[in-house]
C-alpha cells in the first residue's frame, strides 16, 4: 500500500469534486464546523449522533453503519474521502469506522480543514442532495480493533501506544485539557505503555510527516515495529489517527485501535495503572 491508496492532497479533490464516483465526507469534533462552511459537494457525518449507538457505548452495528452510508447516498464503489478539523482528528476516526465495516476505496485529504484554509480554497453551506444507496457492510474486520481483554493481556508483551497529552499520561488530566474532564473514573496510564502523541505526527499545516520521519518517532520512543502494537487515547479518536499512521501509511500489519481505550479501561475494576511517567 503507498501513500497515494489512502491519501489525496488539495488539488485532487478540486479536481474531482464532480466526480460521481467520490463522495467527499466531511467530520469535525465540533460537529458544527460543517454548516458554517465546507467543500463543495461535501456531506456531514456527525460523529456524537451518526458514528456512536445511542444506548451502548460502542460503535453503530453493521446495520446501522449501513443504513448511514445508504443515507449519504454512499454506495459499495465509490471513493470516499474523508476530512475534518484539527489534522483530521475525527476524520481519521471516520476512516478506521469505515475499514472497519470493510470499504476498502476510502482515503484522507492530507492536512484536512486546515491545509484547506491556509490554501484559501473555497468552502460553501449549501447542502448537496444525493441520491439514497443502498449500501452492504461487512461484518467487523476484529484484526484492526483490540478489546479490553487483549489489551491486559498485551502488559508487558506487546507494544502499547498511548497517544494522548503528556498531562493526560500522566495523570493530571483525564481528557485534553479544552474538554470536561470526565468520563474515567482514575486517571493514569496502562503499566508499559509509552507516550507518543498523535499530534505529532503532522507537520504545521496539518499534513502527515514522511514516512521517514513516522518510523524515526516510533524507533526512537522505543516501539518495535515489528512486534503487535496497540493504540489507545481517551475514547479511541485519537488512536485511530496514529493507527492511521502506522497500519495505512508505514504498512504496517500488526496495528490495532483500542477504542474503548482510557475511557474503558480507567473506570475498570481490578486492573493495574501507573501515574507520573513511563518506567
Amino acid at each position: 500500500m503507498s501513500r497515494s491508496d489512502v491519501l489525496v492532497d488539495a488539488d485532487w479533490v478540486e479536481a474531482h469534486l464532480d466526480d460521481p464516483n467520490v463522495v467527499l465526507v466531511e467530520v469535525d469534533e465540533d460537529t458544527s464546523a460543517y454548516d458554517k462552511g465546507h467543500i463543495r459537494n461535501a456531506v456531514k457525518i456527525d460523529w456524537k449522533q451518526d458514528l456512536q449507538d445511542p444506548v451502548r457505548r460502542d460503535f453503530i452495528d453493521r446495520t446501522g453503519f449501513e443504513k448511514l452510508l445508504s443515507e449519504r447516498g454512499i454506495a459499495n464503489d465509490h471513493t470516499v474521502v474523508l476530512y475534518g478539523g484539527n489534522n483530521n482528528w475525527f476524520a481519521a476516526y471516520a476512516y478506521w469506522y469505515f475499514r472497519l465495516y470493510g470499504h476498502q476505496d476510502v482515503k484522507l485529504l492530507d492536512g484536512g480543514r486546515k491545509k484547506w484554509e491556509l490554501d484559501s480554497r473555497e468552502l460553501v453551506e449549501a447542502v448537496p442532495e444525493r441520491p439514497a444507496t443502498t449500501y452492504t457492510a461487512k461484518e467487523q474486520d476484529t484484526s484492526i480493533r483490540a478489546f479490553r481483554d487483549e489489551v491486559v493481556e498485551a502488559i508487558g508483551t506487546k507494544d502499547l501506544v498511548d497517544v494522548r497529552s503528556p498531562d493526560e499520561f500522566v495523570g493530571k488530566l483525564l481528557a485534553p485539557a479544552h474538554l470536561p474532564q470526565e468520563t474515567s473514573q482514575r486517571p493514569g496510564h496502562i503499566p508499559t505503555a509509552r507516550n507518543i502523541p498523535w499530534s505529532k505526527t503532522a507537520n504545521e499545516d496539518g499534513t502527515f510527516k514522511s514516512d521517514e520521519e513516522l518510523r524515526e518517532l516510533y524507533t526512537e520512543a522505543g516501539v518495535d515495529l515489528d512486534k503487535d502494537i496497540i493504540a489507545y487515547c481517551r475514547i479511541g479518536e485519537r488512536s485511530s489517527h496514529t493507527w492511521f499512521a502506522l497500519h495505512e501509511l508505514l504498512g504496517l500489519p500488526n496495528v490495532k485501535n483500542y477504542d474503548g481505550s482510557w475511557t474503558e479501561y480507567g473506570s475498570l475494576v481490578g486492573v493495574p495503572v501507573e501515574l507520573g511517567e513511563a518506567k
